[in-house]
């Protein structure tokens, strides 16, 4: 073992300094700082180069980790960022908005007392510093085939499929109802977890590669789903899941009750330079209001900690649950409260106040009761614990559900699960349409990034696989 390895005995774990608190609520750039080239290489020399690599294991995409940390740790960066980018298609942005704390980090062998290695922050330097030295390249297929794969979404989950089948020399065509590529990367992650010229430095560098993009082109508005298939050899559905799961309950349809993406979406369209009324008169913009977030996501903490950067008056998140048992990033939750976020812990939503506007939300306190049939603790109502808590603004994080694509686009033999999730073929990611694929949160449902990257990339493979058994069955005839 080379002695650059297994230092966690005695060099600490160290993350990325923050940015104060002071000057990470007055604007929406990332709150972490860069490592520093020497801090990089003693992070990396953490590891222990197990026999095991559970990192790996519980990685999404089984990112070959140890062998990029050692890499890292003598220094030699762009192999690193060739085995780093050999399976993963975004390693910049899986390093900056990964929950790794409950993948990766989270399953490092090293004994606690000693901390896992920081895994994420050395995935980002070694690919921000193979940007900043020329190193990540367009895809240049080595012979262009006649085939084409249109592509609707474009997200990380379509993105990652784009650029797997362009790599083998198809014609992709991209197909997306917004202005800009990247989907919830662009417009539902807040700046201060993404900056948006990390992703429309991808956009450029897939289009470099030959990858068409049709933006504001909506299917079943502006293009029928049936031209698409009359167009491409095959097609995979990547839409994600947009629909905003709902509340109920007294009060529930007051203005000022807000599905979290629509108020997600406005923010970062904001800060990209559009025009977006529904901030300018305040119906979508949270300053000097009282918010109340109701979830315990990541899409909450998104949305609590937007609301701070907007100028709050305050906020608070309600969970029913408690901290240990919330499903969002326990480091995102740290970063809230450090920035002046409020958490309600063991609290559920009944009511809301006002008259037109809501002025109020009445809440009761939760307790945890016995493990239901997923294994995860039930919540009890503790009798007689109402409270108020006063909002201006109420934002409803409590998770997406798919839109009814069999009806949207005209398509009734395209089967979904009883979820409304796109049924397919598990192993060839086909649907119930000849030639027609899904891949992502559209089949899984609402997931994380990685998981969206891993299916698309699996989802190329196998549309690849489709098209080669498709020419040789023609060949033959």
């Amino acid at each position: 073992m080379p002695e650059t390895m297994l230092t966690f005995t005695h060099v600490p774990q160290s993350q990325p300094d923050k940015r104060t608190v002071a000057d990470r609520r007055a604007d929406f750039s990332e709150i972490y700082r860069d490592f520093a080239s020497s801090q990089a290489r003693a992070q990396s020399s953490r590891c222990s180069q197990c026999g095991v690599p559970f990192c790996s294991v519980h990685c999404p995409l089984h990112n070959n980790i140890p062998d990029w940390l050692k890499l890292t740790a003598e220094g030699r960066l762009e192999e690193a960022y060739e085995i780093s980018s050999a399976t993963n298609n975004f390693p910049e942005i899986c390093g900056r908005i990964c929950p790794q704390d409950r993948l990766c980090e989270g399953n490092c062998v090293i004994e606690k007392g000693f901390e896992s290695v920081t895994i994420g922050a050395v995935e980002r330097y070694i690919t921000d510093t193979a940007f900043e030295r020329g190193w990540v390249q367009p895809v240049r297929p080595r012979i262009d085939l006649s085939q084409s794969i249109g592509i609707v979404g474009a997200g990380p989950g379509g993105l990652a499929a784009a650029e797997e089948l362009r790599r083998r020399g198809y014609q992709v065509h991209v197909y997306d109802r917004h202005d800009r590529v990247g989907g919830l990367l662009i417009y539902g992650i807040p700046g201060f977890k993404l900056e948006k010229d990390i992703v429309v430095r991808r956009w450029r560098l897939l289009e470099e590669g030959g990858i068409k993009f049709h933006l504001n082109t909506e299917v079943g508005r502006d293009v029928t789903f049936a031209e698409l298939r009359a167009r491409h050899d095959a097609v995979l559905v990547a839409t994600g899941v947009y629909e905003a799961r709902d509340i109920g309950g007294p009060g529930a349809g007051l203005r000022g009750i807000v599905p979290a993406l629509d108020y997600l979406i406005t923010s970062n369209r904001k800060g990209l330079g559009d025009a977006v009324p529904s901030f300018d008169d305040g119906t979508l913009n949270a300053g000097g209001k009282r918010v109340v977030v109701i979830g315990g996501g990541d899409t909450a903490m998104d949305c609590v900690r937007t609301a701070v950067r907007q100028g709050a008056a305050s906020v608070t998140c309600l969970y029913r649950r408690d901290r240990a048992n919330m499903p969002g990033s326990l480091r995102e939750v740290q970063n809230a409260e450090e920035e002046g976020v409020h958490f309600a812990w063991l609290s559920a939503p009944e009511a809301f106040y006002g008259n037109e506007t809501v002025t109020g939300v009445r809440a009761v306190k939760m307790r945890l009761g016995l493990p239901d049939a997923s294994g995860r603790q039930s919540v009890e109502v503790v009798q007689g614990s109402h409270f108020t808590a006063g909002a201006d603004l109420v934002i409803k994080a409590l998770g997406f559900d798919p839109e009814p694509l069999p009806v949207v686009w005209a398509q009734d033999a395209l089967e979904t699960t009883r979820l409304g999730t796109l049924k397919i073929n598990p192993r060839s990611f086909q649907t119930s349409l000849p030639g027609v694929f899904a891949a992502g949160d559209i089949v899984r449902g609402a997931s994380l990034v990685v998981w969206a990257i891993k299916d698309g990339r699996d989802a190329a493979a196998a549309i690849h696989s489709y098209l080669a058994q498709t020419e040789f069955a023609i060949a033959a005839e």
